[in-house]
């Protein structure tokens, strides 16, 4: 019964204020790694709030500088019962982006958890504070119903994700044997539909880049010289028009992967993408024919234009600018080159005659793709176990549509990677008003206590 009584030792820590005590202590800390002025907050919430958590689980915990200079520090804790037993590597990060406190409505505020009905708001709630709260409730559960994990836990947090994860590749390099274990398994990003348990097995890759246009030092009145002069606000527009067609399906052949393996196109085959009550209306009609919706987020590439600037935009006047800018994002799956993006754009450019663009990227502007394969033996267990924790068949994602540092567990680590996240594309991550739903904290409690329970009851790896 040591499994039924995990999962209720998970959701009683939710029901009787645990969860939400723990949660607002962490949310009070401004870990916002974006603001030079929080680096004492930083390493405060790893020495003041996880190491005492976590120390009270029988966890040894180390904090460790970062490789690269100015990057947030990193904490491994770790709880060693028999090197013969198989060995779990989690992860988490306790920054968070800056808390745009003017920008909150009024009412909530970032640094401090407030409950509406099942929402909980703070700055770091969804990502990633709340997540990793969870998975630390979880252990703490089968703790208290079993006496023991059953196997080695690894729980390395980082405090510079939101900058890019500047030195974790480093970091996880040099530390190999530091952080050698059987299976990866953590939390982050959104399930695909509130609902619905989600596994998702790694992520789309990114990078972003800007494009720009300088074509003359300064500007001219357009009176006098408008026909005569080429805008490079104009310029720049019919430049980013040409990488996609009107509909944005992308035109360069590059960016475009060559096909959706057939193991991938049958895990989103079940896979109905879904934002709850607040989302965004789908527009059918954008981006590549012919795909659903999961395969065009799950499967394909997608272009975005982040942001553009031409002439002075709080204050125009009548002048032509003398350049333009933007900030380009490419989101990208396997099999599209990493390396070979940003050659592409710029052979692209010259065929079409932009000859006068200059293409940058700026320092945290790419991830890379990855991807473990659907049919893995551990994507069935971890499935299996979420089902008989919940009665509900988990949605597989081979990929996120967004962006992690998985390919520092999956490539230099080498670990086949499990995330299950405990949030929903509709929490307003890295925007005001960020909350998590305490139903989803609720159930992952419970799907991760479960996971946990069956994890300490195998022998070996699943095959």
């Amino acid at each position: 019964m040591s499994r039924t009584e995990a999962v209720a030792a998970a959701q009683r820590y939710f029901d009787q204020g645990g969860f939400h005590a723990d949660l607002a202590r962490r949310v009070a800390i401004p870990t916002e790694s974006q603001n030079p002025e929080r680096r004492d907050a930083l390493r405060g919430y790893l020495d003041d709030e996880l190491i005492p958590s976590l120390a009270a689980l029988g966890f040894r915990c180390e904090v460790f500088p970062n490789p690269v200079a100015n990057g947030g520090p990193f904490l491994v804790a770790q709880r060693i019962e028999d090197p013969a037993r198989l060995t779990l590597l989690s992860y988490g990060h306790g920054d968070v982006i800056r808390g745009l406190e003017p920008q909150w409505r009024e009412g909530i505020t970032p640094w401090q958890l407030r409950q509406e009905g099942d929402r909980l708001y703070g700055r770091g709630t969804a990502d990633n504070k709340g997540q990793h709260t969870v998975n630390i409730g979880a252990f703490a559960a089968v703790l208290k119903a079993r006496g023991s994990l059953g196997f080695n836990a690894k729980l390395l947090i980082e405090m510079g994700e939101e900058t890019g994860s500047a030195g974790l590749g480093e970091f996880c390099a040099a530390h190999k044997d530091l952080l050698k274990a059987d299976v990866f398994i953590a939390s982050d990003g959104p399930r695909i539909s509130p609902a619905r348990p989600t596994i998702f097995l790694g992520s789309r890759g990114v990078i972003n880049f800007d494009l720009s246009v300088e074509l003359r030092q300064s500007a001219h009145h357009s009176g006098n010289w408008g026909g005569l002069l080429a805008d490079p606000g104009i310029v720049l527009a019919h430049a980013i028009a040409s990488i996609t067609d009107r509909n944005g399906a992308i035109r360069i052949p590059e960016w475009r992967p060559a096909g959706i393996p057939p193991a991938v196109r049958e895990a989103l085959r079940d896979c109905q993408v879904s934002g709850g009550d607040d989302a965004p209306t789908f527009d059918e009609w954008w981006g590549e024919p012919g795909l659903t919706r999961s395969e065009k987020v799950f499967g394909w590439s997608s272009f975005s234009v982040l942001a553009f600037k031409s002439g002075n935009p709080d204050n125009p006047v009548n002048a032509i600018p003398p350049k333009a800018w933007a900030r380009c994002s490419l989101r990208f799956v396997v099999g599209i080159d990493g390396d070979d993006i940003v050659p592409a754009i710029e052979r692209h450019l010259k065929r079409e005659g932009f000859d006068r663009l200059t293409v940058t990227i700026p320092p945290e502007g790419r991830m890379r793709a990855t991807r473990l394969d659907p049919d893995s033996p551990w994507v069935r267990w971890a499935a299996a176990s979420i089902e008989t924790t919940t009665g509900a068949k988990p949605a597989i994602l081979p990929n996120l549509g967004g962006s992690l540092p998985n390919d520092v567990f999956s490539e230099i680590l080498g670990l086949p990677t499990l995330w299950v996240p405990h949030s929903y594309s509709a929490c307003s991550q890295h925007a005001p008003n960020e909350h998590m739903l305490g139903t989803i904290a609720r159930e992952g409690l419970a799907i991760m206590a479960g996971l946990f329970h069956d994890l300490g009851a195998m022998e070996d790896a699943p095959t």
